[in-house]
């Protein structure tokens, strides 16, 4: 399994013969190393609808014959925009091609067009992929929830946490949860794109080592292999 980073929560992951990308906000992201018109990909899984992590879905989506993975509500609605999709929903797994794919809970908010008329999107989510033998846990946008320990179960080897605070857990939440999911590593995701989520990615990862979690903190276009 190999997963690269391309800023915010957006990680590109190659496994089971299969090309993912995970929550794409690249257009309009000014931290990205790539453009969407460079993504290559077989599916597009979703962690919930706000616009930082649906930005471009649809168009590589499109683009790509990809098929959306992501929440009933979210799968109906790219659907209706002629997308390939495959709904879910919280607690549900299914088995793909390249490996298994299972919601989690995950404490925040779902919508499009924020503000007087936002259109619902269903429940957030985290993401749970088992393939190619590892098992890879993005939280997707939360706050810090005692269940955490029942995703870790059965162990992890890599968690993908939000530490950006504000909208999301911060730090200090975030190395909480290491506590509860016990990973073999995690890296840190949603901070820094704009003031209200800045943060210091080696600062946090200097805290979960004094718990004696491994930490490694990614640079747009860093790349992972499990």
């Amino acid at each position: 399994m190999k997963i690269t980073y391309h800023g915010h929560s957006c990680f590109s992951v190659e496994t089971g013969g299969s090309r993912l990308i995970i929550d794409p906000f690249l257009t309009s992201n000014p931290l990205a190393n790539l453009r969407a018109s460079e993504v290559k990909c077989d599916y597009v899984l979703l962690s919930h609808g706000h616009e930082d992590h649906t930005g471009d879905a649809l168009d590589i989506a499109r683009a790509n014959q990809a098929t959306i993975i992501a929440n009933y509500e979210i799968a109906e609605y790219f659907g209706a925009k002629g997308a390939k999709t495959h709904g879910m929903n919280p607690g549900g797994a299914f088995k793909f091609p390249f490996g298994r794919v299972k919601l989690t809970l995950a404490h925040h908010t779902s919508s499009l067009n924020a503000g007087l008329d936002p259109i619902y999107m269903g429940v957030p989510c985290g993401i749970l992929i088992e393939s190619d033998g590892k098992r890879l846990y993005h939280a997707g946008d939360t706050a810090l929830f005692l269940d955490m320990q029942l995703i870790g179960k059965g162990g992890l080897d890599l968690a993908l946490l939000p530490i950006g605070d504000n909208f999301t857990m911060g730090p200090e939440d975030a190395v909480d949860a290491l506590d509860l999911l016990k990973p073999k590593l995690a890296a840190p995701m949603h901070y820094n794109t704009w003031p209200p989520i800045a943060q210091d990615p080696e600062a946090f990862a200097a805290a979960a080592a004094k718990r004696g979690h491994r930490v490694q903190a990614l640079r747009p276009g860093d790349t992972l292999a499990l």
